[in-house]
């Protein structure tokens, strides 16, 4: 992802974050907590996922997004 501007609405934030290929084609993309809490908030973001039905989960101040529906099953 290329580098954003401080004046980016949230829309267009998640609609560039969305449009990536990896999101597209239903894979995992991971981003800063502290981009999103800039750029979008971490409650409006977490609405977004719920609403999308997308798996997030937080380690190491990242997200990392599930863009698919899937059960998520921890092996280790």
């Amino acid at each position: 992802m290329t580098a954003m501007p401080q004046f980016l609405s949230a829309e267009h934030w998640i609609g560039h974050l969305f449009s990536s290929q990896a999101a597209r084609q239903g894979g995992v993309i991971r981003r800063k907590i502290r981009d999103i809490e800039r750029f979008v908030g971490r409650e409006a973001f977490l609405a977004e996922m719920r609403r999308r039905g997308f798996p997030v989960v937080e380690n190491a101040g990242q997200f990392v997004i599930f863009c698919n529906c899937e059960p998520l099953r921890r092996l280790v």
